[in-house]
């Protein structure tokens, strides 16, 4: 049986709350704040957590896929996004997409995604989507929830286990940051480029 949530200790994300209704709404009033230059901002944000997971794995691999409808996918081979038991023997997934990244949103130091701005953490990526999902592959366990605008409409829903771990978030950016362009091949924060920033990850780009 776990502990109860207020007593967990908290490492990028306070597990106390799944939703931060405050935090969502003040990151979707300032989209040009937190998405300078439109919606590739967000895939970088993706990318970013797939860079810190292979990065203790010593080496990962990342898909960043863009399709028809205007959406985007990011797809990682890593553990998976972390899971707990509360005292009450129910699962609960680390708050990642509706609260803060507690090492990055509110800090002046955070560092620098490969397009030279501040990163901000995931919250901001479900913040100014009009619909995310994310599935998430452990091996104790496989799921997918959906979110609108940061905010989860469905609980975690169980997915088969396919023998793989790893995350895999799909979001359609809000309307006024649409189209999702790729950076010309001579900017560093084109797929192709993203080794100079994260080394140990490879990224692949399919269209």
């Amino acid at each position: 049986m776990g502990a109860s949530r207020g007593e967990w200790v908290n490492t990028t994300h306070d597990w106390a709350a799944s939703v931060d209704e405050g935090h969502l709404a003040h990151v979707r009033e300032r989209a040009g704040e937190f998405a300078p230059g439109g919606a590739w901002h967000l895939v970088l944000e993706v990318v970013a957590y797939a860079a810190d997971e292979a990065l203790g794995r010593g080496r990962g691999t990342c898909v960043v896929t863009v399709h028809r409808d205007g959406s985007v996918a990011v797809s990682d081979d890593g553990r998976g996004t972390d899971t707990r038991v509360d005292v009450s023997g129910r699962v609960v997934r680390k708050p990642v997409m509706a609260t803060k990244d507690l090492r990055f949103f509110d800090s002046p130091g955070a560092e620098l995604l490969p397009d030279g701005h501040p990163r901000r953490g995931m919250s901001v990526v479900a913040a100014l989507s009009e619909w995310l999902v994310h599935t998430n592959r452990r091996h104790d366990g496989s799921w997918t929830q959906r979110y609108e605008y940061g905010v989860p409409v469905t609980g975690l829903e169980p997915v088969p286990g396919d023998g793989t771990t790893g995350t895999t978030v799909r979001f359609l950016p809000s309307a006024p940051l649409r189209p999702v362009l790729v950076p010309a091949v001579d900017r560093p924060e084109h797929p192709g480029r993203l080794a100079a920033v994260w080394p140990w990850l490879e990224v692949r780009l399919t269209e």
